[in-house]
């Protein structure tokens, strides 16, 4: 994040970085610090809890790789991969398998917020002020609860709106591991109580949160996610109230135009919530940090700072046959380069990653209104029509789910959404339905290794 200093945390030191000016710290040594005397005081938690979010900003999480796995498990005819890498080339093939390193890395980076979460709520005492404490309090859970949503999503099998969910997920650890004597070998919990818990933190976050907390989640943010996971649920009622209270109160509005919603060194008035970047942080050769944006990495030209895919993730001409109206800004934000079509959401190399913005809490209450029936808020066709003429589409006379879904598709393209929707609204990818074993990812190998508790995903062998 844009911020002076973060800590990162293992299970058996905390390394402590830092960004800016030096004078917070005195460490002997200087690179690592006993973990009670890192979080015995409110300024060293403080600092945990910021490099938390650098550790979730990273490529290999919500810097990029999330997304990229998303769209490219999702994907049949509307994307090409021209990279070299072989690992996002097995999820575009839906031919992953347990050593894969993306697959790897996404397990292992959400565990270690996870685990940095718990220290941090497992210190709230050190915080004299109610209201720091409670802020503390809401962003672990915040993170927390973000990390757990996409265990469940990507490693286990969908959420059904019928009940039941007693497909396995990912297993749910809320101690604090600060001690390899700590260290347990826990089952995998179900997506039930996965999406149990990722509500509950999400919910205390939102009710313990401020109402704005500079570029860091607040009460808002809580509750756009909660939108989102109760929209993955098929909940529509909870959905609705949920954008509703963000479109009302955020203070958040949409962009003027479609383009002034990506690119922005800054927050633009759209974002509820986005992944910090900046070109001052420093890069890792394995995984990254805020340097380095992997939506920038796979899906942009060389000239914009692309791979040499140029661009990896290229566009084919499938893809805009969702558009209706030839004068739809959103079906010409693209460039051409000698690899393919790019998407111009992430031409710049060094801006914010937009993660939760108005665009979607718009979407949200509209399908929600028009599936119960309501108007909460606005009319579902203001509010699709509203979203059309901030991109110079013509108005819709009328509207149908499938015209908000399609929507959904021309408005979110190439933001991560295209695998969770394709499961929630039950669809297809190629000859695959949207329950098919090979649309799940497999449990990393790494960690099948290291825990004999943990079972293999149906399709990838024991």
């Amino acid at each position: 994040m844009k911020t002076l200093k973060y800590i990162l945390l293992s299970f058996l030191i905390i390394t402590i970085v830092i960004v800016g000016c030096e004078d917070n710290l005195e460490l002997e040594p200087e690179q690592s610090l006993l973990p009670e005397i890192a979080t015995s005081n409110a300024a060293n938690v403080q600092n945990i809890l910021t490099g938390i979010y650098d550790e979730a900003g990273q490529t290999l999480s919500y810097g990029g790789d999330i997304n990229l796995a998303s769209e490219l498990l999702a994907n049949s005819t509307d994307l090409s991969w021209n990279g070299t890498f072989e690992q996002p080339a097995q999820l575009i093939e839906k031919q992953l398998v347990p050593d894969n390193t993306f697959v790897r890395d996404y397990w292992l980076n959400a565990y270690e917020v996870s685990n940095q979460s718990n220290i941090v709520l497992a210190s709230l005492d050190v915080f004299d002020e109610e209201s720091d404490r409670n802020r503390v309090e809401g962003e672990a859970k915040f993170l927390r609860g973000l990390v757990y949503f996409d265990l469940a999503r990507l490693y286990g099998q969908p959420y059904a709106a019928g009940g039941g969910n007693t497909q396995l997920a990912a297993p749910i650890v809320l101690d604090a591991v600060l001690n390899p004597d700590d260290i347990t070998s826990p089952s995998r919990n179900t997506v039930e109580e996965v999406y149990a818990q990722v509500i509950l933190d999400l919910s205390d976050a939102y009710n313990l949160l401020p109402n704005t907390n500079g570029i860091f989640a607040d009460r808002y943010g809580a509750q756009a996610l909660l939108a989102r996971v109760y929209l993955q649920q098929g909940n529509y009622a909870a959905a609705r109230d949920a954008a509703d209270d963000v479109l009302q109160n955020s203070g958040h509005s949409l962009t003027a135009t479609y383009a002034e919603a990506f690119n922005n060194d800054q927050d633009s008035q759209e974002d509820v919530f986005a992944w910090q970047i900046t070109s001052q942080d420093p890069n890792e050769t394995a995984g990254g940090t805020e340097g380095s944006n992997d939506m920038n990495t796979f899906w942009a030209g060389q000239a914009f700072g692309g791979r040499s895919g140029n661009p990896d993730v290229s566009i084919n001409a499938s893809f805009f046959t969702v558009f209706d109206d030839p004068n739809d800004e959103r079906g010409q934000f693209i460039y051409s380069n000698t690899g393919g079509t790019a998407t111009t959401k992430w031409q710049s190399q060094f801006a914010n990653i937009p993660f939760l913005r108005i665009g979607e809490m718009h979407l949200i209450r509209a399908e929600a209104n028009f599936r119960l029936g309501t108007s909460i808020g606005l009319d579902p066709l203001v509010e699709i029509n509203a979203l059309r003429a901030r991109s110079n589409a013509v108005a819709l006379g009328s509207v149908t789910l499938q015209d908000i879904i399609n929507e959904r598709i021309r408005e979110l393209a190439f933001e991560g959404f295209a695998l969770h929707d394709i499961k929630r609204l039950q669809g297809t990818v190629g000859a695959l339905n949207y329950d098919d074993n090979f649309l799940v990812m497999p449990i990393p190998q790494r960690e099948r290794d290291a825990n004999p508790n943990l079972m293999q995903n149906p399709g990838y062998g024991n």
